[in-house]
């Protein structure tokens, strides 16, 4: 398998995109692959011509050739053969209104064809299927955004932190609306809006983000990752983790592959 991965190098396109990635595989005879919640908006083409069944949602479904997908809440588990080949674009929260005129809160726990939304996907795709180098493709995709760059306001720009970063998992919810200055009630739906979830259910979900990543690149004990996560106690931590990856924290941990929130099983 080969992976690519960068940044945006422009201040401009930052305001739009997170990453872009790549992943190859060639002559998959079969292999399951699960990838449990991430925390991230994301558009995915699929370069390869042969379909791919999914489960998306606890649903059976084909995944379309070009898709946007919000927050998940959820597995979703791939089938995957012959060559793969997808190209990623990790997208701020808050952009996604300016790009494809609706809110992300719309696409939680969906993957949504996107060229049945927006008919100019279509020529973008066949454009990155040409290309060979993931430096052209990263290039193809930001010439298409940069005439829908948004213009983020301050608590845009805010808001995006929050919800990319680990930070203030366990603020209060009066403290955290006084800080983006508004009330709890507008705060909860301006978060439904961009995660599909209200404020205390993206709390609890940035807390299971973080320990996801941290049994993922430290060494830490459960114990230790328990407690640097503000969970309640061991038992707190074990259901909230199973409850969106239905692992426990140790089972990832043993099943986890190089990639975060992604585990593979070869098929017999």
């Amino acid at each position: 398998m080969e992976t690519k991965f960068t940044l945006p190098r422009s201040d401009i396109i930052k305001d739009a995109v997170c990453s872009f990635w790549q992943v190859h595989r060639d002559n998959v005879l079969m292999l399951n692959e699960t990838i449990i919640p991430k925390g991230i908006i994301e558009i995915i083409f699929n370069l390869e011509p042969d379909p791919i069944h999914a489960i998306v949602n606890f649903e059976p479904v084909i995944v379309p050739r070009c898709f946007i997908q919000g927050y998940s809440t959820a597995p979703i588990l791939l089938n995957l053969q012959g060559n793969q080949t997808f190209f990623g674009v990790v997208l701020n929260p808050t952009a996604v209104k300016y790009i494809f005129h609706f809110q992300p809160a719309l696409i939680a726990n969906y993957i949504i064809d996107l060229t049945l939304a927006d008919a100019n996907i279509c020529t973008l795709w066949h454009q990155l299927a040409e290309q060979n180098d993931f430096e052209d493709r990263v290039n193809i995709f930001t010439s298409w955004i940069s005439d829908r760059l948004p213009h983020l306001s301050d608590r845009e720009h805010a808001f995006n932190i929050f919800l990319n970063s680990d930070i203030q998992t366990s603020v209060p919810i009066t403290s955290l609306a006084n800080q983006f200055c508004y009330s709890t009630r507008q705060l909860s739906r301006k978060i439904y809006e961009l995660t599909g979830m209200n404020t205390e259910q993206t709390l609890l979900y940035k807390k299971y983000l973080q320990a996801l990543h941290l049994i993922h690149n430290s060494k830490l004990s459960l114990t230790e990752i328990a407690y640097d996560c503000n969970f309640c106690d061991q038992s707190h931590f074990i259901k909230t983790f199973k409850t969106y990856s239905l692992l426990t924290p140790h089972e990832y941990r043993i099943k986890k592959s190089n990639i975060v929130g992604h585990i593979f099983e070869n098929v017999h």
